[in-house]
């Protein structure tokens, strides 16, 4: 009996590590329902671990930091090649350059069914600096011709984003899609036993626009006022990022001592285990796993009222909300915090509950596995 070949779901996300800490299982899943799964991504260290998943790699050398239109016009060639090649049924772009090329690629490809998915905001949204504020207006163009072509969908993690988009026009409402972040399996997360004096746990990124300045800050208030606690940044220098913080200021960081810079940990879980509070003072976010993973074992959160943070933690509820780029709130709330285990608890079994009815990751995998199957059943198979 002749077999049908099973329809190719391709995903095109920028580095892979991202797309092994955020759509590794949605991709699995993807394939128990019958998919061919390519991943197309810049290769730096887990190209290894995604074939060892099964999945089809291909590597496209992409740079996240170049803004030069001959680089972008390179990797548009080279998109353009492989989806004529492979003549996917479904591509999934994850973050915004990917979003802008793989979008045009598939159009100039007659690639027609896309999810292109909205995450974080990335250097020209929230940047201040003058580079990306011109090139915001460049950036909303490109999005009104290329983010929500016809057979397409566009997902967000978080409410905020879903509403600014499709009230500025961007994207249609029906075709806008809520699917809050990656989630976490609350199985393999369950609370420790934490160390004293309490330790803060940041878990981010070596990036200013993550707070990383105002942690070091709001550790270095409570220092001078006498507070009793660590203060831990579990994560590494991300240098293909514009944020980044340079050599000289981690240096600085280092020497003052204040905060211990852990660098990057393969099982988070063993980190949170010792934590007594996690904070992020991102700028913004489209869904932060780090702070689900510390809702999952059982933290009460310190986070910046922001897109995405908030859509995480409820102020007084599982967490507490301090305004994005204040280091004195931060430490404030940090410190009401540390001095009321009984506070900490309640909040930590709050955010734990939240995790098992709002964002285990299976339901993240059935609400993308559906997104999927009503978009290649419009007649590419």
């Amino acid at each position: 009996m002749h077999q049908e070949p099973k329809p190719k779901l391709l995903f095109f996300v920028a580095v892979d590590w991202f797309f092994c800490s955020h759509f590794l299982e949605r991709a699995l899943a993807a394939r128990e329902a019958g998919f061919e799964v390519l991943v197309l991504t810049h290769v730096d260290r887990h190209g290894p671990r995604i074939e060892a998943a099964g999945l089809r790699l291909i590597a496209l050398d992409i740079d996240r930091r170049s803004l030069n239109p001959l680089d972008a016009a390179k990797t548009l060639l080279a998109l353009m090649r492989i989806y004529r090649r492979e003549q996917p049924a479904l591509v999934h772009h994850v973050a915004l350059k990917p979003i802008l090329l793989g979008s045009l690629a598939a159009r100039l490809s007659g690639v027609r069914h896309m999810v292109n998915a909205v995450v974080g905001g990335g250097y020209v949204l929230i940047g201040q600096s003058w580079k990306a504020k011109a090139l915001r207006p460049v950036l909303n163009m490109l999005l009104k011709l290329l983010l929500n072509p016809r057979g397409s969908k566009v997902v967000f993690e978080n409410g905020d984003d879903l509403e600014r988009f499709v009230t500025t026009g961007l994207v249609r409402a029906a075709d806008a899609v809520l699917i809050r972040g990656a989630g976490v399996d609350p199985s393999q997360y369950c609370p420790g036993s934490p160390s004293l004096p309490p330790m803060v746990v940041m878990s981010a990124r070596l990036l200013l626009d993550k707070g990383l300045g105002e942690f070091v800050q709001a550790a270095r208030l409570l220092r001078q006022q006498g507070v009793q606690a660590r203060f831990v940044v579990a994560g590494e220098r991300d240098p293909g990022n514009r944020s980044s913080v340079d050599l000289q200021t981690l240096a600085a960081w280092k020497q003052e001592g204040i905060v211990e810079f852990w660098g990057f940990q393969e099982d988070m879980h063993a980190v949170l285990a010792q934590a007594s509070i996690a904070c992020l003072p991102s700028y913004r976010e489209g869904l932060p796993k780090a702070l689900l993973e510390a809702m999952a074992c059982g933290l009460p959160c310190v986070t910046t009222d922001v897109e995405g943070c908030r859509e995480a933690v409820r102020d007084g509820d599982n967490g507490l909300l301090v305004p994005a780029a204040d280091a004195a709130a931060l430490a404030a709330a940090l410190q009401r915090l540390l001095e009321d285990p009984a506070l900490r608890a309640a909040m930590g079994r709050r955010g734990r509950e939240r995790i098992e009815t709002e964002f285990a990751s299976a339901l993240v995998m059935e609400q993308t596995l559906a997104l999927y199957a009503g978009l290649s059943s419009i007649g590419t198979h």
